[in-house]
């Protein structure tokens, strides 16, 4: 009687274990079809190093991101210290008149307008020489990609500087303050490395 049971559980276990390997021991775990198709990245991959796909067509960069995205090696501490560098010497060309200098840093336009307001000083028989008395502020305003591979960057300029002038009437000593807007611009794809002044504004200091 002990052994015929003991068939019976026997073949009761065989037949409860057949049936959880049949709904179990297919898939253990977690497989790879079963990973949705719109499922985030992992925690720790960067977006950058994800495919470009359906979601990210489209998509457009501004300011910053959209420079460097035309131009990988673009420094915005070393734009600056060179926009400071072309400030201290736009200004200075300006007071002696030396448009030579002028003509190779200035879009057209800003050099007709520097060029008519040299042209006054001279009918006026006035000359005017120009020192700074520290180094100026330079800070990055906007950036921005315009068509045809442009880039244009505005800088925020705070500067010190004595202004000595001479006229008919005599010597003049003149500690200025000033705050302006440059916007300063360059084909990404040219060789030439050097930036074109385009537009200049009066900003508040």
């Amino acid at each position: 009687m002990q052994v015929l049971e003991l068939i019976i559980f026997a073949a009761i276990a065989a037949i409860v274990l057949y049936q959880l390997y049949a709904v179990l021991g297919r898939r253990v775990g977690r497989q790879p079809e079963d990973t949705p198709a719109t499922e985030a990245a992992p925690i720790g991959v960067r977006q950058a190093e994800r495919p470009a796909g359906p979601a990210d067509e489209g998509v457009a960069l501004s300011g910053l991101a959209a420079v460097k995205a035309r131009d990988p090696g673009f420094d915005v501490n070393h734009f600056l210290g060179g926009a400071k560098s072309a400030y201290q010497m736009i200004v200075k060309a300006f007071a002696d008149g030396d448009r030579a200098t002028l003509r190779n840093l200035l879009a057209p336009p800003v050099m007709a307008s520097f060029d008519a307001a040299i042209a006054q000083r001279e009918s006026e028989n006035r000359t005017e020489t120009v020192e700074f008395l520290h180094g100026p502020r330079a800070d990055l305003e906007k950036a921005e990609m315009a068509p045809g591979d442009l880039a244009r960057m505005t800088v925020r300029f705070l500067a010190e500087f004595r202004s000595r002038s001479k006229g008919p009437e005599g010597e003049a000593v003149d500690d200025r303050r000033t705050a302006e807007l440059w916007t300063f611009e360059r084909n990404l794809k040219s060789r030439d490395p050097n930036w074109t002044l385009i537009h200049v504004d009066a900003a508040e200091a």
